[in-house]
């Protein structure tokens, strides 16, 4: 994608955000009352002003119907015009935008790829790149999208990472030895961390729990639990509290299948090794 067409994407979003708060600040409506009706935190009202977030469609039919602008479609334009590309469906964006980025902790299972907080660049270019009818344009735009969506690591207070991957992620060929290599240095350099912690699962001792799906589990910081499920390119994100009883028992199971912390950096090292070999 151009610079001209992210720099025009980029004022489209600030001119969202700065019509959303005048609109606001003259109707006498507090951050926290539009994040109410929203369905969404006031940080992620704030961060919509600041024109640091896309606006998703829902979002823009909503403002309109609070500032009685329906007729006009004022801020579905203005959200038309701030969308670049569509970078995954609402229940991932929802996810990835407002409930990771909040979270204390967040535990995930993972049996088929690095998880995406903690894959590279080249890694995750080469995954956008191998979906169905994506174009060169949307695959930058989604990759883009990945990167920052790990900054949430480099926060002042990063939440608590406990991944889960199933070893065989290791050896599973993704791009060429040299993407491999990039990828497993990185899973290393970021075990250092003080806050994240990845725990390798022999594939042969994973629990039938652990087949269907991969998933990750938020702890927010008011309490609440949520989890999200992806299997087949379709997911969900629930509040639902059988279902988190569920999934978290899923966790446990693979998890004590885990090999230590320790011998799991040990395994990553020599997977890196190997795939350097080559």
């Amino acid at each position: 994608m151009s610079e001209e067409r992210e720099s025009e994407t980029d004022s489209a979003r600030q001119r969202f955000g700065a019509e959303l708060r005048r609109m606001r600040e003259t109707a006498g409506l507090s951050q926290s009352s539009i994040a109410a009706r929203l369905r969404v935190t006031q940080t992620h009202i704030s961060r919509l002003e600041l024109g640091k977030r896309t606006p998703h469609l829902s979002q823009a039919t909503i403002l309109d119907e609070i500032f009685q602008l329906t007729e006009k479609k004022y801020f579905v334009r203005l959200c038309e015009l701030s969308k670049e590309y569509p970078l995954g469906p609402d229940w991932y964006l929802r996810w990835a935008e407002e409930i990771e980025p909040a979270a204390l902790v967040l535990r995930s299972w993972d049996p088929l790829l690095v998880p995406g907080l903690l894959q590279t660049e080249a890694y995750a270019r080469l995954i956008f790149t191998g979906a169905a009818n994506a174009t060169p344009e949307e695959t930058e735009a989604r990759v883009r999208a990945r990167l920052q969506r790990q900054s949430l690591l480099d926060q002042e207070k990063p939440p608590a990472i406990w991944a889960l991957i199933d070893t065989w992620v290791l050896n599973r060929l993704i791009g060429g030895p040299a993407v491999m290599c990039q990828q497993l240095d990185h899973l290393l350099e970021t075990s250092i961390r003080y806050n994240v912690h990845i725990q390798l699962v022999p594939g042969e001792t994973v629990p039938s729990a652990g087949l269907s799906s991969g998933f990750a589990l938020a702890q927010l910081p008011d309490g609440t639990a949520v989890v999200s499920i992806e299997s087949a390119g379709r997911g969900e994100i629930s509040t639902d509290q059988q279902l988190i009883t569920h999934v978290w028992g899923a966790y446990d199971k693979i998890r004590a299948e885990a090999l230590p912390l320790a011998r799991s950096v040990e395994m990553i090292k020599e997977a890196r090794d190997k795939w350097s070999s080559r």
